[in-house]
């Protein structure tokens, strides 16, 4: 596994794109103080597009059995 990158505060602030250009890129970045590390860059997810119905048709499969509860939890909840 390849090591995070760590820059201190004034290196950050300098090279600031070029952090952003690393996470981008899919790397982490850490931000130190006097070689402590205060906060850490990381890529964000990608933001799904979901822009019809059916979007996920055929990811999610749902039993035959998914409506019946086992006996012991219908009677904890007074169904039987």
């Amino acid at each position: 596994m390849e090591a995070v990158r760590q820059y201190d505060v004034h290196e950050a602030k300098t090279h600031f794109s070029r952090i952003l250009r690393q996470v981008e890129a899919g790397e982490e970045v850490v931000i130190s103080r006097a070689g402590v590390p205060i906060a850490k860059v990381v890529p964000l997810r990608s933001k799904v597009n979901r822009t019809d119905c059916g979007a996920l048709r055929g990811q999610i499969h749902i039993r035959d059995d998914f409506d019946e509860l086992p006996d012991d939890i219908a009677e904890a909840f007074g169904m039987r």
